[in-house]
């Protein structure tokens, strides 16, 4: 399963650190999947968190309809926009998070 290996990463400290911040926002549940940690707020699927060699990706899954002022998603594809951490940026993350929590809002 993903999340038994990214607590054996060397990342981590900074994957339970991420995981911790987002499990504090209300609502929010965490689905362990085969492959990936889900997070999904009442509104709907939000994210999911990895460990990788740098540190620890957060994938948005309507990261493309995000408002991007800090310029630090990554990603192309129709829908999902990564953004990498090395090290734990909870403004950073916040400003993401709300966003995507009220884009599941306006279904």
């Amino acid at each position: 399963m993903q999340f038994d290996k990214d607590l054996a990463s060397p990342h981590r400290a900074l994957f339970l650190e991420v995981r911790a911040y987002l499990l504090s926002f209300e609502g929010m549940q965490e689905v362990k999947k085969t492959r990936i940690t889900t997070y999904a707020h009442p509104t709907g699927n939000i994210c999911h968190l990895r460990t990788m060699p740098h540190g620890v990706d957060l994938g948005f899954l309507k990261g493309s309809k995000m408002n991007d002022e800090l310029q630090l998603l990554q990603g192309n594809g129709k829908a999902i926009r990564v953004l990498s951490l090395e090290k734990m940026h909870q403004e950073t993350i916040q400003y993401y998070m709300k966003q995507a929590i009220n884009l599941n809002s306006q279904k």
